[in-house]
């Protein structure tokens, strides 16, 4: 179910003024992040909210306690202090109605009202897969999560997943090692830490990726914020890939989550006599799609989003050559093989010559050749019965 939200306008960088008014209805007590977005929606904004009078709040559906709290501006003072926070460690909130705010986000159920952000900003507008898991992996867990952030990164996906211990760890460090982008959704506020042990690498994130956060500055990590904050673990990605965990794990919630929201669900599959296994073998048999390669899960996105990250690879996947070199018959060659490969259909040698040969003749001892040197390359796969694919990188 989709909230009523209309799509946000473009809008102009909120003032100061208007800021502190959005954060003090964040602050308001026992205002949840459903009814703080619907109550906006009807009255356009927190200015026009806290110049109603509590009777015409609890008519709009509020408790009297919170239209009360709304009209006495009892969170004012909270706001000020996490203006000030914000100002002090470089965080910007990024509002329900900020144009900047992810639609997949804001096309979920409950989607949060604000969300405090330290980073790249620029990533809450790129393609998402999240990778969650158990916090205590074996080590085939964080080997194929490591491989597969690594991978999808390469890609150009964006590595959602929580920093907690385990495989979220290992999936933000892949990507990151692999200079791809990074966001970490967090239980607590983005100024705490989280496990403390992952110092380093919130720094890290918080230079090279983005996190983010629906609770305010200096919220600790209360165990109830984890399982709330994971729907915009999943809310933020096209897919949600699960390594790893117990049948009632942080992972599976956000399964759940994801398939609520429409979001596709992978899983990697896992020793049968392992714990750890539970969760994810459960799924596929409940219908998620069982990944092997990181391919697997490329091919399964929504369409726009594999036309996205195709029409970015393709330019980095043909060779960086002199205008001399480029213009050499089996450079050129070279460079149509790899735009005729498909990543999610693989053709054969006499497919690929049918194909080429629109263009020109060629010889199948010069597609072999350059076929064998992709291969080597990793920029092609070679499937069985000599039909070819080509590779996420």
């Amino acid at each position: 179910m989709t909230p009523s939200l209309a799509p946000a306008p473009s809008r102009a960088p909120i003032s100061e003024q208007e800021e502190l008014l959005w954060l003090a209805l964040r602050m308001t007590p026992q205002l949840g992040a459903k009814r703080s977005v619907e109550i906006v929606e009807k009255f356009g904004s927190p200015a026009a909210i806290f110049q109603l009078e509590s009777r015409e709040l609890e008519g709009a559906g509020l408790s009297a306690s919170v239209a009360r709290s709304i009209e006495a501006g009892s969170a004012m003072d909270d706001a000020l202090e996490q203006q000030r926070l914000l100002r002090a460690s470089g965080t910007t909130i990024i509002t329900i109605y900020d144009d900047r705010y992810p639609t997949l986000l804001r096309q979920i159920y409950d989607p949060p009202l604000l969300m405090f952000a330290k980073g790249k900003l620029e990533l809450l507008g790129e393609p998402g897969v999240a990778i969650v898991g158990t916090r205590r992996p074996s080590p085939y867990g964080s080997t194929v999560a490591e491989r597969f952030a690594r991978e999808l990164a390469l890609a150009g996906l964006t590595i959602v997943s929580g920093m907690a211990r385990g495989i979220d760890t290992a999936a933000h460090v892949a990507a990151l090692a692999a200079e791809g982008n990074t966001i970490a959704v967090l239980g607590c506020g983005v100024d705490v830490i989280y496990p403390v042990e992952n110092k380093k690498l919130a720094a890290q994130i918080g230079r090279d990726g983005l996190i983010l956060s629906e609770y305010p500055m200096r919220t600790p990590g209360y165990p109830q914020n984890f399982p709330v904050r994971n729907r915009i673990v999943s809310g933020l990605s096209s897919g949600v890939l699960i390594v790893e965990g117990a049948q009632y794990s942080g992972s599976a919630i956000t399964a759940r989550l994801a398939l609520d929201q429409g979001r596709e669900v992978f899983a990697i599959p896992g020793n049968i006599t392992s714990k750890q296994s539970w969760g994810p073998n459960l799924l596929i048999r409940q219908g998620a799609r069982l990944v092997q390669e990181p391919s697997d899960v490329l091919c399964d996105l929504p369409l726009e989003v594999r036309q996205k990250l195709q029409s970015r690879s393709r330019q980095r996947l043909l060779p960086t050559l002199s205008a001399s070199e480029f213009e050499h018959p089996m450079c050129q060659l070279r460079a149509k093989v790899i735009q005729v490969l498909p990543y999610d259909a693989p053709l054969s040698l006499d497919e690929m010559i049918e194909k080429l040969n629109q263009n020109g003749m060629v010889s199948t001892s010069e597609l072999i050749a350059i076929l064998f040197d992709l291969e080597l390359e990793g920029i092609i796969r070679q499937l069985p019965g000599k039909a070819y694919l080509r590779v996420w990188h």
